[in-house]
C-alpha cells in the first residue's frame, strides 16, 4: 500500500510528544502546543490526528507498555526511548482505534523512517505484526490485572479504590474516555437559546447542560470554528467548573476575591453573572496572567488582576475585607484525568502531601480576609478525600467562627463538609465544593 508522507509525519510527531511526556516528565498540553507550532503550515491539517494519537497513547500508556514488554525480546536501550514511544503509538492504533490494521502498521513503520535509525523500521514492523498474531492472548493477560485493564498505575488505582470502593471502576472508565467540549454562553452578550440557534445555523450539533448557560457540543472543535468566540459570545469551560461562580453567588457591588485565578475561566464567569462586582483576581504565576487578561478583554469584562501569593496576603492585600472569596485550590487534578491523562503518569504520593499542605496554607491565609458573614467557596478538581472533605474538616476543627453552608446539587453526592462530583456524572469533570461562612463576632 502507498503511505503518505503526512501520515508518517503525524505518527512521528505524536511519538515525539509521547516520548517527552512519558520519559522526560513534560506536560502533555505544553509539549503538544510546541509540536504544533513547529509543523510546517501545509501539515497543520494533521493536528487533530496528532492530538488523538498523543492523548490516546498517554491515556493508555501503562497498558500499552505492558503489551510492548511482552512483544520485545529485550528492553530497548535508554537512547532508543523514541522508538519505544513510536511502538506505543502503533499499539494504541491497533488496540483502541478503528484504524485498519494494515494501515496502522504501514504508517507507523513509515514514521519510524523519520527517527533516523534504520534498524527501527524492521523492529516496528515485527512488533506490531506480532501483536496482531497474539492479540487474543495478550488481551486476556490485560483483563486479568485491573491496573492494566483500566490503564491506571497501581498507586493511583489504590487511591481510587480506597476513596471510592463502590465507584472506582466507573471513575477509571470515565478517566479513559474522551472528554466532551463544553461551552459557557456569555449571557451579557447573548442567550443560550440564541447561541444554540447560531450553532445549528453552522451545522454544529449541540445540546444544553443542566447549568445556567452551558452547552455540550456533539464533537470537539478548534475554538476558531465556534461562532462568535472571538467576539466573546462563549468560553470553553467544563460544566462542573461552571458551578463555581453559581455557588459563590457574588452580587453586584460586592467585593470579591478570586484566588489562584489564572487562566480566568471562573473569574470571567463571576463577572458575567454580576457585572458590577468589585473583583480582584490574583495568581502566583505572573506568566499565567496574560491569558487572564486576554479572556477578560475578549469577553468585554473588567477586573483588577494582580500577581501575588494567595497564602501570603501581606504582599498584595489592601486591608479591606472581602464579601466573598473563591479559592480554586491547586490540587492533584484526579478529577480531570480524562482531559489531562499525563496526570496518571506524573502524580506521586509526595505531590499529594505537598498539595495538601499548600491547600492548608491557602485556607489559613485567606480566611482572615473574609468579612464576618461572608462566604469562602473552596474548590478542587480532585476526587481524593485528603484534598477535599478531610481538608475542610481539619480547617473547621482548627478555625473558630467558621461554619459549613449546606450544598445541594443535581448530581454528585454530599460529603461531611461539602459536595463531590465524580468524573463523568452529567458529562462533567470530577470536582469538590465546600462553602464556608464566617460567623459574626
Amino acid at each position: 500500500m502507498t503511505v503518505s508522507a503526512s501520515a508518517g509525519l503525524a505518527r512521528a510527531t505524536a511519538a515525539m510528544v509521547v516520548h517527552e511526556v512519558l520519559d522526560r516528565g513534560r506536560s502533555l498540553d505544553a509539549v503538544l502546543d510546541r509540536a504544533f507550532a513547529r509543523l510546517p503550515p501545509d501539515r497543520r491539517e494533521r493536528n487533530a490526528l496528532i492530538q488523538e494519537l498523543a492523548f490516546g497513547t498517554v491515556r493508555w500508556a501503562s497498558q500499552l507498555a505492558a503489551v510492548m514488554g511482552k512483544l520485545l525480546d529485550r528492553p530497548l536501550k535508554r537512547k532508543d526511548k523514541d522508538v519505544e514511544a513510536l511502538l506505543l503509538v502503533g499499539l494504541y492504533q491497533l488496540m483502541h482505534l478503528r484504524t485498519p490494521p494494515h494501515a496502522a502498521v504501514a504508517e507507523t513503520v513509515a514514521a519510524a523512517a523519520q527517527l533516523q535509525k534504520p534498524w527501527a523500521n524492521g523492529l516496528v514492523n515485527a512488533v506490531l505484526r506480532q501483536y496482531l498474531r497474539s492479540e487474543t492472548t495478550l488481551r486476556q493477560v490485560i483483563q486479568s490485572d485491573p491496573a492494566l485493564a483500566y490503564a491506571h498505575p497501581p498507586q493511583l488505582l489504590r487511591w481510587l479504590q480506597t476513596a471510592w470502593p463502590e465507584q472506582w471502576r466507573e471513575i477509571c472508565a470515565h478517566n479513559n474516555m474522551r472528554p466532551p467540549m463544553t461551552l459557557r454562553v456569555n449571557c451579557l452578550r447573548t442567550t443560550r437559546d440564541a447561541y444554540l440557534a447560531e450553532l445549528e445555523r453552522h451545522q454544529i450539533a449541540a445540546r444544553t447542560t443542566s447549568g445556567e448557560c452551558g452547552i455540550v457540543l456533539g464533537r470537539s472543535l478548534p475554538v476558531a470554528m465556534l461562532p462568535g468566540f472571538a467576539a466573546g459570545l462563549v468560553s470553553v469551560q467544563d460544566g462542573a467548573a461552571q458551578l463555581a461562580a453559581v455557588l459563590l453567588g457574588a452580587r453586584d457591588g460586592e467585593r470579591v476575591l478570586d484566588a489562584c485565578a489564572a487562566p480566568g475561566g471562573k473569574a470571567t464567569h463571576i463577572v458575567e453573572r454580576a457585572p458590577a462586582v468589585d473583583l480582584l483576581a490574583i495568581d502566583i504565576e505572573d506568566s499565567r496572567l496574560g491569558r487572564l487578561h486576554d479572556n477578560l478583554r475578549r469577553l468585554g469584562l473588567e477586573a483588577r488582576v494582580v500577581a501575588g501569593d494567595a497564602a501570603e496576603p501581606a504582599g498584595w492585600w489592601d486591608g479591606r475585607a472581602f464579601d466573598r472569596i473563591l479559592l480554586d485550590a491547586p490540587c492533584s487534578g484526579t478529577g480531570v484525568i480524562r482531559r489531562h491523562p499525563d496526570i496518571k503518569r506524573h502524580r506521586t504520593e509526595a505531590d499529594i502531601v505537598h498539595l495538601c499542605e499548600l491547600q492548608r496554607r491557602l485556607l489559613d491565609g485567606l480566611w482572615p480576609l473574609l468579612r464576618p458573614g461572608g462566604k469562602l467557596l473552596y474548590v478542587t478538581c480532585s476526587v481524593l478525600p485528603d484534598e477535599n472533605d478531610n481538608q475542610i474538616t481539619a480547617f473547621l476543627a482548627r478555625t473558630g467562627g467558621a461554619s459549613v453552608v449546606p450544598l445541594s446539587l443535581t448530581c454528585g453526592r454530599p460529603a461531611a463538609a461539602g459536595w463531590q462530583i465524580l468524573p463523568g456524572e452529567q458529562d462533567m469533570d470530577g470536582f469538590f465544593f465546600a462553602c464556608l461562612r464566617k460567623l459574626p463576632g
